[in-house]
């Protein structure tokens, strides 16, 4: 009942303690492991002259533990013979001999043996012990089993797994083989009915996972200490915006302010009056704005980043306050003042779906994740749920909004999120009818939700973005000041890489940008010669931002300054509707 016949070859890099090194077939250099006895090594973890030496200023980086996750990340990079050698020259070895005879009987398949030096080893948790031993039982088990010895994995079940008293419901799965070796219950089986075993290599893995850092080295610890440094360079990087495959490991990452949009590449000036609203589409393909001139324009991105007209909507007999567009990006949801929702083609400009109510304004819109249904907030303070056809399906009535223009509906589909007081956000379940409230000490003036609808971001009339995490529950997190606010609404986004940064219009005429993490603000845009009441960051592409003022323009922001454009008549692809149905 110990080990199994059909050993896996024992790896050639062979991990020990002291002692001479040994050449092996290939070369290799290793560590004789009969050097030192197990007594010597039963040693809780290693206990070496000098355990107490540091490396580095601060003081705090112990050279033991320094040179041994050097040690693993050789060996795991597969330079054996340079992993064997800084043991040897270090006096440093990498796990002690009790450790390596461990995993060498782990690679034979030495189950019974194992078992013993695990409990040898001075592992004080007695927990661990036990996870540790049932893993090693259970591979015993379905090598067995493997090799139909279907009584033998049975008494390995009854004696040596069933008395751990742990895993019950694993215990009972194993059962099942027993009964119908060809069930497929877990991972470690087959489409053909047999039980395929994980490798040895797996188990160790597996095993080391289980064991303390200091009996066993985590797997790659040196490349995951690594990647901390990095990411914690790139967390204290107030204008990172780049791809992480730019950061290099021989210098460290600082980014610049020119990372950010900072210089306008491009003005548009299609609009006859304020521009009040603007919005990328999800691909950032396309960039649609609407105006007090009750008009809406999408305009297309082209790949040299160049902004082009490319339809003119001029169907609402109000001005137009709210955009949506569809998951897919082919449609577009416009909203009048108080009026009606308008349902657009973006690839034929036609207007294909007129949404009223009798009697009753409506004030904002959005769309279901799966593109079937429309949300749109009424006069009434309610809130109507329609078909594409234009069926309405659902209406909540009670204060679920009031008269402002803002609508979120959570990528699953499961939550609307509105204003539904002057102070108070509700993220309403319609399905379960439970809600969760962001509740502010001042009024709010609108608000947005991130992409991955973890955080909520809300502009608020004292001149204040508050960001909430509305994961769990509900708390507020970050502030941002700076922007000026006294009459009008101003909008404020997400955006650049990983949403990192928040930007707002102002009634000063400008765009302020800060990093999402720390708050700092971290740029603020001139050319504007209105209030800016709106901004978009292309979620495409982190480098390009817009921006809507009372100006009647739009401002196209860039990394590096290029020829201004100023586009008058724009013919390029232009079409004008009437978008009457």
């Amino acid at each position: 009942m110990g080990g199994g016949e059909d050993e896996e070859p024992p790896l050639k890099r062979v991990k020990l303690s002291s002692g001479q090194l040994v050449d092996i077939s290939d070369g290799t250099f290793v560590r004789d492991r009969a050097s030192r006895s197990l007594g010597d090594s039963m040693a809780r973890p290693l206990d070496l002259q000098g355990d107490d030496e540091v490396v580095g200023t601060k003081g705090v980086v112990k050279k033991v533990e320094f040179v041994r996750i050097i040690t693993e990340a050789l060996y795991s990079l597969g330079y054996n013979k340079a992993g064997a050698h800084l043991e040897e020259e270090s006096g440093i070895p990498l796990h002690s001999s009790g450790i390596n005879l461990f995993m060498q009987q782990i690679r034979d398949g030495k189950w019974d043996e194992s078992l013993t030096t695990l409990k040898k080893i001075g592992l004080v948790d007695e927990k661990i012990v036990k996870l540790a031993s049932f893993v090693i039982l259970e591979q015993k088990f379905f090598e067995l089993l493997d090799k139909e010895k279907v009584l033998d994995a049975l008494q390995t079940l009854r004696t040596e797994i069933s008395p751990l008293s742990i895993e019950n419901n694993r215990v009972h799965q194993l059962s099942s083989f027993i009964i119908s070796p060809s069930q497929q219950v877990l991972s470690g089986v087959s489409g053909q009915g047999i039980v395929r075993v994980k490798s040895r290599t797996k188990l160790l893995e597996e095993l080391q996972r289980l064991l303390p850092p200091t009996v066993m080295i985590p797997e790659k610890r040196l490349v995951h200490l690594v990647q901390q440094a990095l990411d914690l360079q790139l967390d204290a990087c107030r204008f990172h915006n780049s791809v992480v495959g730019e950061m290099s490991l021989l210098t460290d990452h600082k980014c610049g302010r020119d990372h950010i949009p900072s210089q306008t590449v491009q003005i548009l000036q299609e609009h006859s009056d304020e521009v009040w609203f603007l919005q990328f589409s999800h691909n950032g393909n396309y960039l649609a704005s609407s105006s007090a001139d009750c008009s809406v324009i999408i305009w297309e991105v082209k790949l040299d980043g160049c902004v082009f007209l490319k339809h003119l909507f001029s169907g609402h007999q109000k001005p137009v306050s709210y955009i949506s567009w569809s998951p897919d990006d082919h449609q577009l949801l416009t909203c009048g003042v108080e009026e009606v929702v308008r349902q657009w083609d973006v690839k034929s400009g036609e207007c294909i779906r007129i949404y009223e109510k009798n009697g009753l304004g409506l004030i904002s819109c959005g769309w279901a994740p799966d593109g079937k249904r429309i949300f749109c907030g009424v006069t009434d303070k309610s809130i109507s749920m329609w078909d594409l056809e234009g069926k309405e399906l659902e209406c909540w009535k009670g204060n679920r909004t009031i008269r402002m223009s803002d609508l979120g509906i959570t990528s699953d589909g499961k939550h609307v999120v509105s204003v539904c007081k002057e102070n108070t956000i509700v993220l309403f379940e319609w399905e379960s009818r439970t809600e969760k409230v962001i509740q502010e000490d001042q009024a709010i003036t609108s608000f947005v939700l991130s992409m991955d609808n973890k955080y909520v971001l809300v502009s608020l009339c004292n001149q204040e973005i508050h960001l909430w995490d509305v994961q769990g529950t509900v708390k507020l997190i970050s502030k941002y000041k700076g922007h000026k606010r006294s009459r009008f609404v101003v909008r404020s986004c997400f955006g650049g890489l990983d949403q990192a940064f928040v930007a707002s219009g102002s009634e000063d005429s400008q765009v302020y940008i800060w990093h999402r993490g720390s708050g700092e603000l971290v740029g603020t845009l001139a050319g504007h010669s209105g209030t800016v009441n709106c901004v978009s960051w292309n979620p495409a592409n982190p480098h390009m931002l817009a921006s809507a003022s009372d100006d009647r323009s739009i401002r196209i922001w860039g990394l590096n300054r290029v020829n201004m454009k100023q586009h008058g008549t724009v013919t390029n692809g232009a079409s004008c509707c009437n978008g009457r149905s």
